[in-house]
């Protein structure tokens, strides 16, 4: 096994490692096609040989042509380190400053096979969010990082290192870019052809910015989802016996079990990986697991009636899952689930994103390797008896929302019954959530605000949770509006709860939901017991890329954007220039997150609380940005909540000074003017 010291020594050439080719017993990604000419297949490997001196090209060539012919994608696995991947204590990292130790602890624990979906194809989550491209590069950035000084910047393209730059303390210690494609050629086709030259890379949202945190991240989202989603649409704040079905147990979608029973309903999470599905069981985060629909039935029956909470994990196909539940409403006339959704990853359907229902998963990835075309046609037709099914229920009293993985936008692309007459087409049969749900969230600044304790050690993160839950309490007290106060609320009991519902998988991290002052009272209190010694080491804070200003996606985060902006990316790419001149350690911008390569950009931060007074200047002129940035453009798009809360700030910030929309009260003047009647 390597060590710290041996993994930032720099590529290993002398000897080169063992090719071990692919570990067995681990699951890996599945094989890629991306129909590459001749001359761009000389190209891959051309471009994949520039990391290696001359002298072991002939060694190296043919063994990355193969993983090019056989997966898709040269992710070099000779290189594939033999140290335990996860987030050392941040004191074990061999470097000249704390801030690049951060760096490598988070990087680590997106790569930890406890936490990533793929670890040895470096995919952290959603099928294809990559943390690198190849592993060539992961010993480069560790290399450069354990030689980082405060007058460095280490820039990453897309998961290439293109080196250390001279800059100065104030600046970030570290650039990311991933997947900036010129628009005109950001197509999943192109995509697929300039991942396997290595030229670009797909970083989802916090893969390839190094702040993932395992399905946490996703369960705090999910449970406020399910709970305002029963206030709005079933009007009860008790979930008790209701039913909650959805699909997804790799990666974030892990998260939707643990979610389901901490919102007091029962969920029920079709899963066709077994893998995965049996990684979710260890962890404690499903309760129960069957391969029998008959017996899924029974349990859901049973729980129904005795109002228990429970998480039961089918393993199966989805699709047969509510196309039963229509056969059941039909043979008896009771409609057996409540609150549905789906959390597949139908931003990369054609993949291994979604799984056909009419083939075994050994069955569809062996198509998907041999015949990419008919997996195609497959899984659209699959989409089209989904969404049958989903409908038929609706129309009896379930209620569906899209969870924002491009589900109907999918299904819409495959000729599926979604469509919505007379709106605009960010809008479909069923509602986004960000519509519905959480946009209103957003708009009073609220979203994923979270943090790393790089100690590693548990009593850290039990110090932070009572730091925030009593820092929110604080903020409560001194008087806030009943919005923002049942907001406020809800994350001081899942602060308070968190500690006993083991959602901690990789680092000691922590994720709630806060808005501007909280998030700044909640980082100057954690930077001040890190200065006092409370806490052992530093505190990384960052969020989830999902987020109040950190995303332009029009069939997500702003899809409840009205003005005809919700296709516009300035608000992200903002977000990442300001964050970066305004304090952060360390910020990413990506192409794709969430609904997919071409449908989004998005734009993140890491922050080292290190207990300076310079940090806690950071994070206050940071955070400020970071959140009214986002609350302000959603103001002008005409969100009330948003103006509500970007005009009380300014009367805290007398700095702020935004620019305030006139409402036309009188639609008529605009048809008058129009020549409507």
């Amino acid at each position: 096994m390597s060590s710290l010291k041996e993994v930032c020594a720099g590529l290993p050439l002398a000897p080169l490692p063992e090719n071990r080719g692919r570990a067995a017993g681990v699951p890996h990604a599945p094989c890629r096609t991306p129909g590459l000419s001749a001359e761009e297949r000389k190209l891959a490997l051309q471009n994949s040989l520039r990391y290696f001196p001359p002298s072991l090209h002939q060694e190296l060539a043919q063994e990355f042509a193969d993983e090019l012919r056989l997966y898709g994608h040269i992710y070099m696995y000779r290189f594939c380190p033999r140290i335990q991947m996860r987030a050392y204590p941040i004191h074990e990292y061999p470097c000249k400053t704390k801030k690049a130790a951060a760096i490598m602890h988070m990087i680590m624990n997106n790569l930890d096979p406890a936490v990533a979906q793929f670890p040895q194809e470096l995919v952290t989550y959603g099928g294809n969010g990559q943390v690198f491209s190849n592993w060539a590069q992961f010993w480069l950035v560790m290399n450069y990082l354990s030689e980082m000084t405060e007058d460095q910047t280490l820039v990453m393209y897309s998961g290439h290192p293109l080196g250390l730059f001279p800059s100065h303390p104030n600046a970030p210690r570290l650039v990311i870019t991933n997947g900036m494609v010129i628009p005109n050629y950001s197509s999943r086709e192109e995509y697929e052809k300039l991942f396997a030259m290595g030229v670009t890379m797909y970083g989802q949202m916090t893969a390839g910015s190094y702040c993932y945190i395992g399905p946490q991240g996703i369960v705090h989202g999910t449970v406020l989802t399910v709970l305002n989603a029963g206030r709005r649409y079933l009007g009860l704040d008790d979930l008790a016996g209701k039913v909650f079905v959805t699909s997804g147990l790799g990666g974030m979608s892990g998260a939707q079990a643990k979610a389901a029973v901490i919102a007091g309903c029962v969920g029920v999470i079709a899963e066709v990986d077994k893998a995965a599905l049996l990684k979710r069981h260890a962890q404690g985060w499903l309760m129960e697991v069957t391969d029998s629909l008959d017996q899924c039935v029974a349990r859901v029956r049973e729980a129904r009636k005795n109002k228990t909470v429970l998480s039961l994990g089918y393993h199966g196909n989805v699709v047969d899952l509510w196309e039963r539940l229509v056969s059941e409403y039909e043979a008896t006339g009771d409609l057996l689930v409540d609150l549905g959704s789906d959390q597949t990853s139908c931003h990369n359907p054609f993949s291994g994103g979604y799984y056909p229902v009419q083939l075994s998963f050994e069955e569809a990835n062996k198509l998907l390797a041999t015949n990419p075309e008919r997996f195609r046609e497959l899984v659209k037709e699959s989409l089209r008896r989904q969404v049958a099914a989903i409908n038929t229920l609706s129309e009896k009293g379930l209620f569906f929302w899209d969870y924002g993985n491009a589900f109907l936008l999918e299904a819409k692309r495959a000729g599926a019954e979604v469509e919505k007459t007379g709106v605009g087409k960010t809008e479909f049969r069923y509602p986004s959530y960000v519509q519905h749900i959480m946009g209103d969230i957003f708009s009073l600044g609220f979203g994923p605000f979270r943090w790393v304790c790089t100690s590693g050690d548990p009593q850290d993160l039990s110090v932070t949770d009572l730091i925030a839950a009593s820092e929110l309490e604080n903020i409560i007290n001194q008087g806030v509006g009943d919005a923002v106060q049942q907001q406020y609320n809800d994350n001081i009991r899942w602060i308070r709860e968190a500690g006993r519902h083991d959602l901690v998988v990789g680092s000691q991290a922590r994720i709630l939901y806060s808005d501007q002052k909280g998030r700044v009272c909640i980082a100057v209190a954690i930077n001040r017991a890190v200065a006092d010694g409370r806490l052992k080491a530093p505190v990384v804070i960052s969020r989830d890329h999902h987020d109040v200003s950190g995303t332009d996606s029009p069939y997500r985060e702003t899809s409840n954007i009205y003005d005809g902006s919700a296709f516009c990316a300035d608000m992200a790419v903002q977000n990442f220039v300001g964050d970066a001149f305004r304090g952060a350690t360390w910020v990413a911008l990506h192409n794709g997150g969430g609904v997919g390569w071409g449908e989004v950009i998005n734009g993140g931060f890491g922050l080292v609380l290190d207990g300076s007074e310079e940090a806690e200047e950071r994070a206050k002129m940071m955070l400020g940005w970071d959140v009214s940035n986002g609350v302000a453009r959603r103001c002008w798009s005409g969100n009330r909540n948003a103006h509500e809360t970007i005009r009380r700030t300014m009367e805290e910030n007398s700095g702020l000074r935004v620019t305030l929309p006139y409402q036309v009260e009188d639609e008529l003047i605009l048809q008058k003017a129009l020549g409507e009647n």
